[in-house]
């Protein structure tokens, strides 16, 4: 039976035999042709894996940018929703308030976390670590702000000390009585 060949109803199914039985030489005995090395080849590998590696660095780069730059998006939010509660003590106000200087306190604790995936030796993740902590920074601050404007952060002496008196009010509202 010739190789590769099957009998046709004999119930055998195609049979092919990959060893190299032949006399000839192998290929790795035929020498290279002029101009070619096998040493460019594996330098063409080389160049193709680093660039590769260059263009996920900077995949990894463009990334750990975008998520510095997110809590910025949730500023305009958390501003919106402040001011929307008023200056005014109640349960919403004061749960927008707390939820505005939780959320940046709860993501500078995890600030290694956030950019553990993008951690490479070709990135230099110090800019976006930054950016992202000055930005969470500010958002503490929004809500600081909105606690003062609430009246809840101790300004004054008389805040800590029960015997003094509050300070004087230096702007009234009169309604509908005028001043002369």
């Amino acid at each position: 039976m010739d190789k590769g060949k099957a009998v046709m109803g004999s119930g055998r199914r195609w049979a092919v035999d990959f060893a190299d039985n032949s006399t000839s030489h192998s290929s790795r005995d035929i020498p290279d042709p002029p101009g070619f090395t096998r040493a460019s080849q594996e330098q063409d590998d080389s160049a193709v894996s680093k660039q590769k590696k260059d263009a996920e660095a900077n995949w990894k780069s463009q990334k750990a940018w975008e998520v510095a730059q997110a809590p910025f998006k949730n500023l305009f939010m958390m501003a919106f929703m402040m001011w929307m509660a008023g200056s005014t003590v109640h349960l919403f106000s004061i749960g927008i308030t707390f939820s505005a200087l939780l959320q940046p306190v709860n993501a500078l604790r995890t600030v290694g976390k956030v950019f553990e995936p993008y951690k490479d030796n070709k990135v230099d993740l110090l800019g976006p670590k930054l950016v992202f902590i000055a930005l969470n920074l500010v958002g503490l601050g929004f809500g600081v702000w909105k606690l003062n404007t609430l009246g809840l952060l101790p300004t004054h002496v008389s805040d800590w000390v029960s015997s003094l008196p509050p300070p004087q009010e230096v702007e009234y509202s009169g309604g509908g009585i005028p001043f002369n």
